[in-house]
């Protein structure tokens, strides 16, 4: 079976982007992250573009970006996303095609102590939108499209990583 990509969906301070570094050198992929991916294509901060264009317009700019994701001569790659990416159903599907989908579930009081400044982080919240029910809403939505599921609780990260080499490694066995 040919290497195919892997993506990372969870919400913002799960570890994605730590996470998917590691395992890309790991298993010898490329590493993308795509809020990195965003700010660099438009030349502005994640905060910025949520204040200029509104939660709506940042999530449609997302999903349009993540859309243009072309993988250099079909190298495989470790895909980071941002936490709102699974809003684009065209995006999900876009991803989907390059790989499977890895959610990293961490409980929502771990979700709550790592993120202290939400707003500079560039997370995408609603006015009035808690924490909690963000959190909520879009685990609905990792769930959906998880081709498999890391539960992070209480676990480091070289054990979640090792996890994920050895679920890539099965699958490019079959």
């Amino acid at each position: 079976m040919e290497k195919q990509s892997i993506t990372m969906i969870g919400m913002p301070a799960s570890g994605k982007s730590t996470v998917g570094v590691i395992l890309a050198k790991i298993l010898g992929y490329d590493f993308l992250d795509t809020d990195l991916f965003i700010q660099t294509r438009t030349g502005k901060r994640l905060p910025e573009l949520i204040e200029q264009l509104g939660t709506d317009g940042f999530k449609r700019l997302e999903e349009e970006q993540i859309c243009q994701i072309r993988l250099a001569c079909g190298h495989p790659t470790v895909i980071a996303t941002g936490g709102s990416a699974v809003y684009g159903g065209q995006a999900m599907a876009h991803l989907a095609e390059l790989g499977p989908i890895c959610y990293l579930q961490v409980p929502f009081e771990t979700i709550e102590a790592r993120l202290k400044d939400i707003r500079q982080r560039g997370v995408v919240l609603n006015p009035g939108q808690t924490l909690r029910t963000l959190y909520d809403e879009r685990c609905v939505l990792y769930e959906r499209y998880a081709s498999f599921t890391v539960h992070e609780a209480d676990r480091g990260v070289e054990e979640i990583v090792r996890e994920l080499a050895d679920w890539m490694e099965k699958r490019s066995d079959r």
